[in-house]
């Protein structure tokens, strides 16, 4: 790998006028730095942090490509925000005049946020290829820390490391692959994941619950997932969904408000008659005589 810049580096890369920058006031494992750029063709060099590019005034066509990746198009404006990952080569092309605010973030305080909330040794973290989203909470976080560069207010680096935080687990939540160390403890999930996946089970059994979304969540392979999911939970993840889909009808039937045939959607069933099957397979009754069982 090439060696990595530094946000200081930046500027000999791509080269703009500075309007804003944090580089001496001590906060730890965030950066920032805002600039007036002209329309510009410039390869970047794998960078030492990652970086979010909030766009602040003027708009522009934008490309970019990842080293021996497609190009990305796309239109930028004020509101947008763009994501580098760290370590990764890019090339980037626009023509219009921009002013950007660039906030980093470091590999050491991202990959401790991503130990603390996923609870396994994180190997790697690194961005999605996203040129161009909407995001309100990246880009009220980004203009709260914008702000506290220029106010050098009390207490000022605790605040912006506390901004930093979030807005690392707002990147690792919908932004973010991440690689993991293989997890101890005979094969199972980790408490913290364990309790993970199965909240992420009971707030979406409306929705299809696929074995590559719920090994997603996981970080692990298929395959794997299905081995540390039976050594956690003492069944399939398949078994699991059916089985808390259950729980939730019965809670539901026995409230006697909503109609079977909603009730089957609500709780992930293809529909009534599928819902009936599985109760006679799992409870050897039917939803309508368990109803009729608690007088409604």
């Amino acid at each position: 790998m090439s060696e990595l810049i530094s946000l200081t580096d930046l500027p000999t890369w791509v080269p703009g006028r500075v309007l804003g920058a944090a580089d001496s006031l001590g906060w730890n494992g965030i950066g920032l730095r805002a600039y007036g750029y002209t329309g510009l063709d410039v390869e970047v060099p794998p960078m030492r942090e990652f970086m979010i590019v909030s766009y602040l005034r003027g708009a522009t066509p934008m490309q970019r490509c990842f080293e021996g990746g497609a190009w990305t198009r796309t239109r930028c404006e004020p509101g947008d925000v763009s994501l580098l990952t760290r370590s990764h080569r890019s090339h980037w092309h626009w023509t219009e005049s921009v002013d950007v605010c660039h906030v980093y973030l470091t590999d050491r305080l991202v990959s401790s946020v991503a130990n603390e909330i996923m609870d396994r040794n994180v190997t790697e973290v690194r961005l999605l290829d996203v040129l161009k989203t909407r995001d309100p909470i990246v880009t009220a976080l980004t203009a709260a820390i914008a702000q506290e560069a220029g106010q050098h207010a009390l207490g000022g680096a605790l605040y912006v490391e506390a901004l930093g935080t979030q807005l690392a687990v707002h990147l690792l939540r919908n932004y973010a692959e991440l690689r993991f160390r293989e997890p101890a403890g005979r094969g199972r999930l980790s408490p913290s994941m364990t309790r993970r996946v199965a909240d992420h089970i009971d707030q979406n059994l409306q929705e299809p619950l696929t074995l590559e979304s719920l090994a997603g969540i996981a970080g692990l392979g298929v395959w794997s997932f299905g081995r540390h999911f039976r050594a956690s939970f003492g069944c399939a993840p398949h078994a699991y969904v059916i089985e808390r889909r259950l729980v939730r009808a019965e809670a539901l039937l026995m409230q006697g408000r909503l109609p079977v045939k909603e009730i089957a959607s609500a709780c992930g069933f293809a529909d009534q008659a599928h819902m009936t099957r599985v109760f006679r397979a799992r409870r050897g009754t039917t939803p309508a005589a368990l109803r009729r069982g608690a007088g409604h």
